[in-house]
């Protein structure tokens, strides 16, 4: 491979690295849209501190520690969990951001061949 074939497969790739700029999407209040195995379109709000997160779904408000092990990625585990499956902690890491919106990629801890992919976009600071 030459220096020209190198040089321009560089620039080709670098034009899709994805922006993360996470710090600007650990606190605030955002929305998540998710779809229901019925075709319905949920909506979720949560606020976010660098601790806590409070979910706001349907009438029900439910509360996580948020701990960031790094500038994209938290570990979030429910404060109050009523069930075996709400013990379980979750896993989140950001891929991508835009000026409001994230992409993120979830799962149980430790369950990586379940990981599910979202957006939230950011509503406040």
């Amino acid at each position: 491979m030459n220096l020209r074939t190198l040089l321009m497969l560089l620039l080709l790739t670098s034009c899709y690295t994805s922006e993360r700029n996470c710090k600007e999407f650990q606190t605030g209040t955002f929305e998540f849209e998710s779809i229901s195995t019925k075709g319905d379109t949920l909506i979720t709000k949560f606020i976010r501190t660098k601790d806590i997160e409070i979910d706001y779904f349907n009438s029900s408000i439910d509360s996580s520690y948020v701990n960031w092990v790094s500038d994209c990625e938290c570990i979030i585990k429910k404060i109050n969990p009523k069930s075996m499956i709400e013990k379980k902690s979750i896993q989140m890491k950001i891929l991508s951001t835009s000026e409001d919106t994230y992409m993120f990629e979830y799962s149980f801890v430790g369950d990586i061949q379940n990981r599910q992919r979202g957006s939230a976009k950011k509503i406040t600071n």
